[in-house]
Order: C-alpha cells, then structure tokens, then sequence
C-alpha cells in the first residue's frame, strides 16, 4: 500500500516576533539576523514578495517562496465615517470576520485591534459580546490588522506615522489569548518594525486577575481597565467576569502592575449607561474607589446596538457625573464619540462571528418565550 505523502503547509511568517523569527532561521541553517532584515521589508516598506527582498540571497528567496508566505486577513469592505474614522471588515478563515477601526485626530492616529473572533466574557452592553464567541485570533490576524491598516492608510511607518498609537480594545479580551497577544504587541515595539513606544500601546482588559500578573512579567505596555461600576453588585450584572475577580482583587492587581514606576497610571474605562450607573451617588462611589489608585478616568457615552436594552446618558447627566469625578481629584476625560454613523464606536463591532457558545441561539430562544422582539 501507497502512503500518500502529507502536503505541508507553508509558514506564515507574521507569526513570529524577532526572537521567533530568529530561531525558524536557526533552523533552516541561516544566520538569525535575517530576521531584522526580514521584518523590516515585511513591516516597513510593506514587501510581500520574497523576490524584491534584494538583501537576501537568491538560494534564500527561493528556500523562503517554498516554505513560507506572508498571508495577511482578507478586507471585506472598507468603511468611511463623516468624521474621518476608518473601519475595515476582514475576512479570516472558516466565514469568520472581524473589525477592526483607525480613529484620526489632530495629534494623533488611533487604531483600534481585535484580539478574538467574538468575546466569550458577556459584557451585557457590549455589541461584540452579544455575537458569541469563535476562538482566539493567530499572531497573523492581530498584526495583520496593523498591516492592513498602515497599507491602506497609504503610509510607511518610518517615514510617515500615520498611526501613532494601537489600542487592544477591539473585538475580544486580550489576556484571555495571552500568548499570541503578547507575541503580536512584541512585533508592534520592535525596532525593526513598527517601533512603537510601550507608552503608545494600550491593552484593555475586563480583569482576568493572573493574566494581569503574568503581563507584568513580560511586558510593561500601557495597561486599560473596563470597570463600569463602582461597585460589585452592579458590576457583576455588567461584567460577570467580575463575579470570578471582584473589584478589590482587579484593582489590587492594577496597583502591581505599575507598582515601582512613579508615573504611570492605569486608564479606567467608564461606560455611562443612562438610569444604570450614571447617578451622582456612582460618581460618589467611584472616586472613593479609585482615590488611591494612580489613574485616570475615560468616561464613554455608551453606543447603542440593535437589541440592546441600554439607552445612552443624557448630556447633562454624564456632565453632571465628569464634575463630581474631577471635583473629587481624579483626572478625568469624557471620550468623544466616533465613527458611530458606521457603527464603529466603542462597544459597537460585531463582525461576524460563527458562534461556539449558542449565545446568539439561547437568547433568541429567551426573547421567544418572553416575547421580546430584538
């Protein structure tokens, strides 16, 4: 009998940090600084094709055409907000898609990454979390996005940022893919490729307590909370996650995070939700938690989504709730929305998500019996 020979697939080398990059090398039996000079036409001048890398050798060109590809997400469609805010739908494998948002301003250019195909946590006001949950995104995927956007904005990254800043804050929670989040954010600091300041990547997180830890030991990139309460019992209907990690815990956690740098802060990310959490006595509440923690406050007007049950704060009402915040000591923002036309806001993305979890079945399921029409 004929065994068939197995096909073997080629390596996508978006993948791979330096150091990754470094040891594939090894092991083909080329010196590990090809991985500097690879990185830099993948990353900086935006070379694809392993013929034009002209500062390696012909046998390596032909050995990396054989072996590897550079194989980015597919973009779906490209979407334009009035107010200048880019959204890209991208197509990964099996139907899935993810979002992912580039956020202009005056001094700065804002990208907003997905680091899951959907988000498993069941935040209650969150578009993303109410799609369900797929798997983790590949290294490929989260630094794809990065690749998709700086090529479609048109820019080098060494000769023109345009995007000056990325934000973790897409669809997903990063710490729970710690591995290929970790190895992605590594890619964006690398001096051979992006070189991005660790002050200018920021990680959102709902507050898985021991990733938090873990983070610390391997990276001291900016880090975000998702908070949206004061307090645990409103807490853990917005955030169940919090029902395992507890606001003492998380923020206790926080505190070691930036334990032993004087100046850094944590940003506390605030979602006002109108008759839920946007009452002064919330405001009361969260500068008393947060009076000894070096942070400061991003409070967002919350973006409506078809289906959900929350509606967004008054104006006066999130005035009302900044004055008491900033009145009380803690520095303070209330985040502009943007892109909301294309439903790009915070909270917003949904992609498209072939969900593992039969999240989208049982509340479907939910609203028949109740006879509640989404």
């Amino acid at each position: 009998m004929t065994i068939p020979v197995q096909q073997h697939e080629k390596v996508n080398l978006l993948n791979f940090d330096r150091q990754g990059l470094q040891a594939w090398f090894t092991e083909m039996g080329e010196k590990p600084f090809r991985a500097a000079q690879l990185m830099k036409w993948i990353y900086q001048f935006g070379v694809d094709d392993f013929v034009e890398m002209s500062n390696l050798s012909k046998s390596l060109r032909e050995k990396l055409a054989q072996q590897a590809e550079i194989r980015l997400p597919e973009v779906v469609t490209e979407q334009v907000s009035d107010d200048g805010t880019v959204k890209w739908l991208l197509r990964l494998d099996s139907g899935n898609s993810i979002e992912t948002v580039f956020i202009p301003e005056n001094d700065r250019g804002t990208l907003c990454i997905s680091s899951q195909v959907g988000c498993a946590l069941e935040c209650s006001f969150c578009s993303t979390a109410q799609q369900g949950f797929n798997r983790n995104l590949e290294v490929a995927e989260i630094i794809g996005q990065v690749v998709v956007a700086n090529r479609a904005l048109k820019c080098i990254p060494r000769n023109e940022r345009v995007i000056s800043n990325i934000v973790l804050m897409g669809m997903g929670e990063p710490l729970l893919n710690f591995d290929n989040v970790v190895t992605a954010i590594n890619i964006m600091l690398e001096d051979n490729a992006y070189g991005l300041s660790k002050r200018r990547v920021t990680l959102s997180t709902s507050g898985v307590v021991p990733a938090i830890d873990r983070l610390k030991q391997v990276s001291d990139v900016s880090l975000a909370l998702s908070l949206h309460a004061p307090n645990d019992a409103l807490r853990n209907e917005l955030v169940p996650l919090n029902q395992k990690y507890p606001i003492k815990e998380v923020l206790a956690a926080c505190r070691r995070y930036i334990s032993g740098e004087t100046k850094r802060k944590i940003t506390i990310e605030y979602v006002l939700l109108d008759g839920v959490n946007d009452s002064p006595q919330h405001a009361r509440e969260l500068v008393r938690l947060l009076k000894s923690l070096p942070c400061k406050v991003n409070l967002i007007p919350f973006n409506p989504f078809p289906g959900t049950k929350y509606t967004t704060s008054a104006e006066a009402a999130i005035e009302r709730f900044r004055n008491i915040i900033v009145k009380g000591g803690l520095v303070t923002t209330t985040r502009k929305t943007r892109g909301e036309d294309i439903d790009a806001a915070c909270g917003q993305l949904a992609g498209k998500v072939q969900d593992k979890t039969r999240r989208t079945l049982r509340r479907q399921q939910k609203n028949m019996t109740t006879g509640r029409t989404v």
